[in-house]
This record gives structure tokens, sequence and C-alpha cells, in this order.
């Protein structure tokens, strides 16, 4: 006997037949957020290459691309291989990696697509050198300068010019730019104080830079930046290419920053999931917990009905395996089987935890999009 679990939802049913917990993508203000990266993008100057690590979908990437993206960041080198596949022609990999397996993933998506890397180290460098030797491929290489992080990349311009020359050592690899991130500062509150920070890693970046100019290496590109800072990384003559991934759904941790300029993604990143106890008064239960819900930048801030359903105000006050708890400002009575939308707190790791987008319009299930780079994280 062969069985197979149903699928949760058929483009064209309406989000009351779409089984839960499932991971909805609100295609209007989807649709706002990319075209307005895109065009401001465009309208200062730099080039946009998303963070694809924030929904780890083809189908998303491609649609970045066609809005003017110049192709893709992903974070790890398995996490490529599907955007590869889809036709993604530019893929950098944001993050510094080593050994053996590795080394074989870049040099074969090197002979795929054109393909930058991070490095930090000299050892990294030669590794990659080699081996992009003996597979006849040449490798984009930026080192990456530590910007503020205080994680990963260089932290002297001394550092740096070292390994611009590790990296013109070996014909097979090409010294592309230079990566420059500061991960900390996209999620400051406040907008000033953002913006501030974010000056302050373009004014570290620019001491690097400046010592590359000294030594007469032209630097190309300058990479990096985030959700939270792309209004002023865009801007600030430094960064010549922006890394935004989750502006394309706007988490609760984002939501929950002082968006005072121009830039204001929109929710559409949603978690549907049904109410299925009400047994204690003033608690209902819904059907989604730490399995379809990251926490780590906490629980949902807000508790939307969804259309068609209806009941007192919520609040998501705890999670478990497989249950959620939600707080109830009036009667809870009748409320088993209406359902909630829930902005998840983080959304990257929340999209890890689904195999699809139920993409919807209005009530209407509009596209199925499959989340092909899920658990690729090697």
């Amino acid at each position: 006997m062969t069985l197979a679990v149903p699928p949760a939802a058929l483009v064209g049913d309406s989000l009351g037949r779409v089984g839960t917990p499932s991971l909805l993508i609100d295609l209007d203000a989807f649709d706002a957020n990319l075209h307005e990266m895109a065009a401001f993008a465009a309208s200062s100057g730099v080039a946009l290459r998303p963070h694809a690590k924030a929904h780890k979908s083809s189908a998303i990437a491609t649609r970045q691309v066609a809005a003017g993206a110049v192709g893709v960041c992903c974070q790890k080198l398995s996490e490529a291989y599907p955007f590869a596949a889809a036709g993604i022609e530019s893929i950098h990999v944001s993050n510094e990696f080593f050994g053996a397996d590795k080394l074989a993933m870049a040099v074969e998506l090197a002979s795929h697509v054109r393909l930058s890397v991070c490095v930090d180290a000299r050892v990294q460098v030669d590794a990659l050198g080699k081996a992009a030797a003996r597979a006849g491929v040449t490798i984009d290489v930026l080192p990456e300068v530590d910007a503020g992080q205080h994680r990963c990349g260089v932290t002297t311009p001394a550092a740096l010019l070292g390994l611009v020359d590790a990296v013109t050592a070996h014909a097979s690899l090409r010294f592309a730019g230079v990566q420059a991130y500061h991960g900390g500062a996209q999620h400051i509150a406040g907008w000033n104080a953002r913006k501030e920070e974010a000056a302050r890693t373009a004014d570290r970046t620019a001491a690097f830079l400046r010592a590359l100019e000294a030594r007469g290496v032209r630097c190309a590109v300058v990479t990096g930046g985030g959700t939270g800072t792309v209004e002023f990384d865009a801007v600030s003559g430094v960064y010549t290419e922006v890394q935004p991934g989750s502006y394309l759904f706007m988490d609760g941790d984002y939501g929950g920053l002082d968006w005072s300029g121009a830039m204001r993604p929109r929710h559409s990143l949603f978690v549907l999931s049904t109410i299925m106890s009400a047994a204690r008064e003033g608690i209902a239960v819904c059907d989604v917990g730490l399995k379809g819900l990251a926490v780590d930048s906490g629980l949902p801030r807000s508790v939307g009905w969804a259309p068609g359903s209806k009941g007192p105000a919520l609040r998501y006050v705890a999670a478990n395996d497989e249950h959620g708890m939600l707080e109830a400002d009036g009667d809870t009575a009748g409320v088993i089987g209406e359902r909630v939308l829930l902005p998840p707190g983080h959304c990257d790791p929340t999209v890890n935890l689904y195999d699809e987008y139920v993409c919807f319009r209005g009530d209407r299930v509009e596209a199925i999009w499959p989340i092909d780079a899920r658990g690729l994280s090697r």
C-alpha cells in the first residue's frame, strides 16, 4: 500500500480550505516589497543582490532577478544548488567555508554559474585556488572585512592586503572586491541610532578601501548591508552592492523597528493556524508551535484573524512543540475551527521549517512555490 500526505492547498482554493499549519505569502504585500526595493536600489545607483537565505526558494529568486537584481547571495554552498539549477547566473556565497566537501561543491557550482565567495584567511584562499585550478574553473573572491559585526572578516588593512596578494597568486582566482557586513546593525530599533551605526560601518569599510587604493588595487565591488540598513548603505557612497533579504517578508523582529525614512516594507509572510482547543477559560490553543514557528527573535507579536474567521483579540503567549497558547481578551466559546494569521518573529529559520509557500491574493490561493533550498545548510 502506498500512502501520500494530501497537499495542504491547491491553486484556486479559498484560504478556508488550506490545511494548517501552512506558510502563507500575501502576494499584494510581497509584490509591493519586491518592486519597492528594486526601484530604490536602481535610483540609488547600487546593484541589488538579495540574500536568498531569507526565502530559500528559486521561484522567488527568479522573480527578484526579473525585477532587476544582479543575482543572489547564499549563506551556504549547498543552499546555492537549487538557485543554480533554476538558472540564476550569478551567486555570491557570503560566508567563509573550509573542507574537501565544500571545495568540491564550490568548483562544481563555478562550472555552472559565476560564483563569488568570501575568505578571511590565507589557508582558505590557497585551498580554493588549488581546487579551482584542478577543476579548470575561475572563482571570484571577495575578502571579508570586519565592519563591526566582530564575527568573521579581517580586522586590519594589512591583513586585507595580504589576502589580496594571496588571491592574485592563484591564476584560477580573481580578486573581485570586498564584503563588509554588520549584521548587528540591522536590528537596532531606533531609526536614528541605526542610521548612525550604518554610517560608522561605512566609515570602517572606507578605511579598508583607502588601503587598497593606496596600493593601486582596483576594488570593483563593495557588497554588504541588509534590510535594516539598506536605505543608508545604498546612499553611503561606499557600497556598490546591497544584500537585503528579509525585506520581502518583514518578520516580527524587523516589523518592530522604527521605520522613519522612505523605506517601509509590508508584512507579507504569515503562518496560518487553526484553533483546535478552547477548554480553559480565556485560553485558546492553535496548531502551530515550535515545529512551525522560529521563536529565537520572540513569539509572534500579533495575532490576526484569517479572512472568514472572527473572535476576541488574542495574544500568542507560549509555544510548545505542536501547540500555540493564545490568551483571549473575551469569550472563546465557538472559536474552535477558526483560523489565525501569525507573522513569525524571524522569517529565515521559520521558512526552513516548511516545504512550500502557499501564495494568496485576497481570499484565493494563486500559486504554490516550493522552498527548494530548505535544509541545505552545508
